[in-house]
């Protein structure tokens, strides 16, 4: 084959290439990008999709700083992201090492765990709703029949966050599960024979043989989870409203008022520039540290 003829196919290849991926592009431009640019544009706008948007500058900004809510909302989002990771980030691993252990029944114990992701997170807030209730609800009531008095859980601002920390590690923690568990898979089991020869308990073995082995996938897993508890919703919409006494008021529930009950959009854009901001530069010197530390 002479060179032009190989340059031409060469040139048809690429075309066909870059004509299957300019698709996906297009797609992922108008569903993705064009939503993060034309927020951030909204963000130093006066708007309310009524009238004409009206150029604000930094109001917006300094109306999110007078406001009371701003900080509180921002605190709540870091102690329900603070105590996610205490039970969502540790529950889940441990559950995974108890099912590699597993001889018997490990597929049916698989699906249990992970039965609770398959459910809408509406139902699953409505349903804990209930189970919550600090009347009829179902502990309570179990309290109750082992003579202990019941609880006001979401009802009472010093256990309404735990509540819906304990709801979030429910409905979310089969996934993370299930990565733990694929983690814990590839890990060669001469390491643990090795282990136990050397007069290694299952404690000794868990620090010094499943952690280190798996600590790629945990720092990532980390990261993820971190991110998306700081974007939580779905629990205090739904099952607090943000009460009692905004003790479970988070910042997309705060950006959620701004734009849909105060039908200020500017400021619900600029909310949530702040915490892409905010989030961005943590992921980036998060990665930086764990590279830093891996080398």
């Amino acid at each position: 084959m002479s060179a032009p003829a190989r340059r031409r196919r060469r040139l048809a290849e690429n075309v066909t290439a870059y004509g299957l991926l300019s698709a996906a592009l297009v797609v992922f431009a108008l569903f993705s990008w064009f939503p993060i640019v034309r927020g951030v544009v909204l963000s130093f706008q006066q708007v309310n999709f009524v009238d004409d948007p009206e150029w604000v500058g930094l109001a917006n900004f300094e109306l999110l700083f007078s406001d009371p809510l701003f900080a509180v909302a921002w605190r709540n989002t870091l102690l329900f992201t603070g105590l996610a990771l205490v039970f969502g980030f540790a529950i889940p691993f441990l559950a995974a090492v108890l099912l590699n252990e597993l001889r018997h029944a490990r597929a049916y114990f698989r699906l249990v765990v992970y039965l609770p992701v398959m459910l809408p997170p509406v139902v699953t807030a409505l349903l804990w709703k209930w189970f919550f209730d600090p009347g009829p609800g179902l502990f309570n009531e179990g309290l109750r029949a082992a003579g202990l008095s019941g609880s006001a859980w979401l009802d009472s601002s010093d256990t309404a966050m735990l509540s819906l920390v304990l709801v979030s590690t429910w409905a979310n923690m089969g996934s993370t599960t299930l990565i733990y568990l694929a983690a814990l898979q590839t890990i060669p089991g001469d390491l643990y024979e090795a282990a136990e020869l050397d007069g290694a308990g299952i404690w000794r073995r868990l620090w010094h043989v499943t952690v280190p082995q798996t600590r790629f996938v945990l720092l990532v897993l980390l990261l993820l989870q971190v991110v998306a508890t700081m974007q939580v919703f779905t629990e205090p919409f739904v099952m607090t409203g943000g009460g009692p006494d905004d003790s479970t008021v988070t910042v997309l529930l705060l950006l959620y008022r701004y734009a849909f009950v105060y039908n200020d959009f500017g400021s619900a854009s600029a909310l949530s520039l702040l915490l892409f901001i905010a989030l961005g530069v943590f992921s980036a010197a998060y990665v930086r540290l764990t590279r830093r530390s891996a080398e």
